[in-house]
């Protein structure tokens, strides 16, 4: 039991500091291009170009108000999912975790004549890779896709 305690206590102080890690990583996009996944950050883009970060984008049609609609109720249909700005083919979202409270971001833009979803996701904190944000954006992929 004595040696249990410290490790315990190590462990739980490693996850506090993980859910404390909030700073919010570049977002936005410069020139129709959102910005790099960092080498070593659990991040997702349907433009990275490496195999490690590369996501396919998401399929959509239709007019860009509905579909940002969809995209803003599926987005908010996942458990911590939370949109935080919409604006004409964009849209900003964040997802807190159920275990560790940690938030990861999220964006996406509709390139209404190309009939896909642009999406980049990263995680703040880049200590540990589950490869939530793949898992979460592909989740994403299949409740927008039965909104289409």
């Amino acid at each position: 039991m004595k040696k249990t305690l410290p490790l315990i206590l190590s462990v739980a102080a490693l996850f506090a500091l993980i859910a404390c890690s909030s700073k919010v990583p570049d977002m936005g996009m410069q020139q129709g291009r959102f910005a790099l996944c960092q080498e070593g950050a659990d991040c997702v883009s349907s433009q990275a170009t490496n195999e490690k970060h590369r996501i396919e984008p998401f399929q959509a049609r239709g007019d860009a108000n509905k579909v940002m609609v969809d995209l803003g109720n599926a987005v908010e249909s996942i458990f911590g999912g939370k949109v935080l700005e919409t604006e004409g083919n964009y849209l900003r979202a964040e997802f807190k975790s159920s275990i560790l409270r940690t938030v990861d971001d999220a964006e996406f833009y509709y390139d209404e004549q190309a009939g896909v979803i642009e999406v980049h996701a990263v995680s703040r904190g880049e200590t540990l890779d589950f490869s939530d944000n793949r898992d979460r954006m592909e989740e994403l992929r299949v409740i927008f896709a039965s909104m289409q």
